[in-house]
């Protein structure tokens, strides 16, 4: 069971988001299909991104999280494998305290064709998760593991200085 502020307005599997529109000729973020876990968000503009070109996409969407939860912008997958364009931060978070507009920073990762997006297509998807912040607690040493201090690589697959 997952842990989740108890003023937040939720059941355990929908949480109310409070959204304004700053586009009204634009979806509203929604779930293609029923259990998915993100909520496609669309430009407000028409796109060209060249080969490796980056641009901040404007959604025309601001929303409140409530505390205790974050958003996060991933690519869609059929874009991402059809065209090449994915976030370049992703995932990008959106914290519980930001009210501003949801820009999503594309980028074009097809080597030779530049992609088109139009005003209105869908670009990225929003997924809503619960998150903890940290007590950062500064001690002398670290209590054992079974990995320790083994990391890339460290299960198999890759080689360090290859």
């Amino acid at each position: 069971m997952t842990a989740t502020p108890s003023d937040a307005k939720h059941s355990p599997h929908q949480l109310r988001i409070e959204l304004k529109m700053l586009d009204e000729s634009i979806a509203a973020p929604r779930y293609a299909l029923p259990g998915d876990a993100g909520a496609d968000l669309s430009t407000t503009v028409d796109v060209s991104l060249a080969p490796g070109e980056r641009q901040l996409v404007p959604t025309g969407v601001a929303m409140a999280i409530p505390e205790g939860f974050a958003g996060f912008i991933h690519p869609r997958s059929g874009l991402a494998v059809r065209a090449g364009l994915s976030v370049v931060n992703a995932p990008g978070t959106i914290d519980a305290g930001y009210r501003g507009e949801i820009k999503v920073p594309l980028i074009n990762l097809d080597p030779s064709e530049t992609i088109h997006l139009a005003r209105g297509e869908r670009i990225a998807q929003l997924v809503l998760q619960p998150v903890y912040q940290a007590e950062f607690i500064v001690v002398d040493e670290l209590p054992d593991s079974v990995r320790m201090d083994s990391g890339f690589g460290s299960t198999g697959g890759f080689v360090p200085g290859s």
